[in-house]
């Protein structure tokens, strides 16, 4: 299995992570969020406008996450956080609902919105004595 491949099947397997932004003075802030990922390790999540991270990641789109935290394998990841709005947006929600149908009832919510992140760099880590490794991943995004 290529390494991509089993970096989206971890990612897969996990549905919640932390989300890192930077705030208006440049702090960092962090929140649990549920996300699901393409085969291209895209992460979609749903967030809505009142929130810190939004108006954190309209002014500063980079963002970092990391998934997993409860074995011994985990993803560094690092990207760029896009709005979702119309096609894009319908084709994106499909594999956000699949992994959270609840999502669906979300949708009516005031001031809901979209996320897609494309990964930058990703670190994928397995700390487990029997088959440690670490491997880091870039991709050029246009």
């Amino acid at each position: 299995m290529k390494v991509e491949e089993e970096v989206f099947q971890f990612m897969k397997d996990e549905q919640l992570a932390v989300l890192a932004t930077l705030g208006e003075g440049q702090q960092p802030e962090a929140a649990l969020v549920g996300f699901a990922v393409t085969p291209e390790l895209e992460i979609i999540f749903d967030t809505v406008k009142s929130s810190r991270k939004y108006p954190n990641m309209k002014r500063n789109p980079r963002v970092a996450w990391v998934i997993g935290c409860t074995t011994e394998t985990t993803v560094q990841y690092e990207g760029i956080a896009q709005e979702l709005e119309g096609e894009e947006m319908a084709k994106y929600k499909k594999t956000y609902f699949a992994t959270f149908p609840d999502g669906l009832a979300r949708e009516s919510w005031e001031g809901i919105a979209y996320f897609v992140v494309r990964p930058s760099w990703v670190r994928y880590c397995d700390y487990d004595p029997a088959k440690r490794k670490i491997e880091e991943m870039s991709f050029e995004r246009p």
